[in-house]
């Protein structure tokens, strides 16, 4: 050690008696560390290494302490990624065949048309850039199975809607007893081109039966941002079960008024979208019953004219009821739509309740708003309801026919 130490230090000082004198000096020093003098410090040397003091090297490795994860008992363990796929946002889809949504991601088109065997839909779609619209084209349907089990046929039509918009839907027309229907029926959606990339287009293909509640066969769901638009096509594909068993009955506009000073309640129905199909020929035509019960009894009945042909109906009329100011807590109004039948009685549609007795939260809204608004217009959207439904919340729609 003492005769690689001298060369080391030779390299800063050409006085060879002050090299003996530092190396004098550093030996007492590592002597009196080894024996431990009392007085002399005690320096723990272990972290370092003195490649130039000895050829052995103490290097010091901290050791971490690790603690494993416990998967087992984790929260990651909880996750149940079935809950964040796309099928879940239709619900539990449970139909023809046993099978969830989640099944529909896994199954080919073939397995598909071999589990649920509800038959296939011919459609088509593309984006035209220059007009900034979807253009969706129901071409045709085959091996369409009944709906019931007591009947032999079905009459279908498909609705179209790109979700999650549910409400701004088109149809075809229905093709009268058969299996195998042919629509070709094109319908036009205006939208910006990366918005259509961010929605879902949902085929539904319905029985038309006027004696009962429409039902839904089977449908069609494409995501569209998997889709080369600009090119567009065409193609066949399965219908898997829906969770949406009936059809929604449609919605009605109404502009609710109430002036205190002259005591009158000013009703405006303006208009209807998407009603349920009553005509198998024509669509619908369409009327608006309005009926104002005060308590448990009905007072007077007026009724809007009928819009031939349509399931969209523009009405824009107004009607002016009577009432006190101190009567208007105890009254509601009973909207009923209806379809227009020469041969028999009118069909019914479907129902809304505003008033004390609402058929329901946004029923009851609407009422508030106009209590706390007088002489104010305030319209709002209602989604209209099935007879058995109203009859159960309200009593008012009890009273009337």
């Amino acid at each position: 050690m003492a005769a690689e130490t001298p060369a080391t230090l030779d390299q800063r000082s050409p006085d060879s008696s002050e090299v003996s004198r530092s190396t004098s000096n550093m030996n007492r020093q590592l002597s009196n560390m080894e024996t431990g003098r009392p007085g002399s410090p005690q320096v723990d040397m272990r972290p370092i290494e003195l490649c130039a003091l000895g050829s052995r090297k103490v290097t010091v490795q901290p050791s971490v302490l690790r603690k494993p994860y416990a998967l087992v008992d984790g929260g990651f363990q909880k996750l149940e990624p079935q809950l964040y796929s796309v099928g879940c946002k239709e619900g539990t889809g449970s139909g023809a065949g046993g099978g969830g949504d989640e099944d529909v991601d896994i199954l080919t088109d073939e397995e598909l048309l071999l589990r649920f065997q509800l038959g296939r839909l011919h459609f088509g779609a593309q984006y035209d850039l220059v007009h900034n619209h979807l253009s969706v084209r129901v071409i045709e349907a085959r091996d369409l199975p009944p709906p019931r089990q007591d009947t032999t046929h079905c009459n279908p039509y498909v609705k179209t809607c790109l979700l999650p918009d549910h409400k701004n839907s088109r149809q075809t027309g229905v093709q009268r007893k058969t299996q195998d229907p042919v629509f070709e029926e094109s319908f036009t959606f205006e939208l910006p081109f990366l918005e259509t990339q961010r929605r879902t287009l949902l085929l539904s293909v319905v029985d038309f039966d006027k004696l009962s509640r429409h039902c839904v066969i089977g449908k069609v769901v494409v995501p569209l941002g998997q889709v080369d638009l600009v090119k567009g096509g065409h193609w066949w594909k399965p219908l898997v079960p829906s969770s949406q068993n009936e059809v929604e009955l449609g919605e009605l506009l109404v502009s609710l008024n109430y002036l205190p000073s002259a005591g009158r309640l000013n009703v405006d129905i303006i208009r209807a979208k998407q009603l349920l199909q009553t005509d198998m020929c024509q669509g619908s035509d369409p009327f608006v019953k309005v009926q104002l019960v005060m308590g448990l009894k009905l007072v007077k009945t007026k009724k809007t004219s009928c819009k031939r042909g349509t399931i969209d109906p523009a009405y824009n009329e107004s009607f002016s009821f009577r009432v006190a100011e101190e009567d208007l807590g105890e009254v509601s109004l009973v909207f009923t739509v209806y379809g227009h039948n020469m041969k028999s009685s009118n069909d019914f549609v479907g129902r809304v309740v505003i008033g004390r007795f609402s058929t329901g939260a946004p029923e009851t809204s609407h009422w508030r708003r106009l209590l706390r608004s007088p002489r104010t217009p305030v319209e709002q959207w209602h989604s209209l309801r099935s007879r058995d439904d109203c009859d159960r919340v309200s009593l008012a729609s009890l009273e009337v026919t």
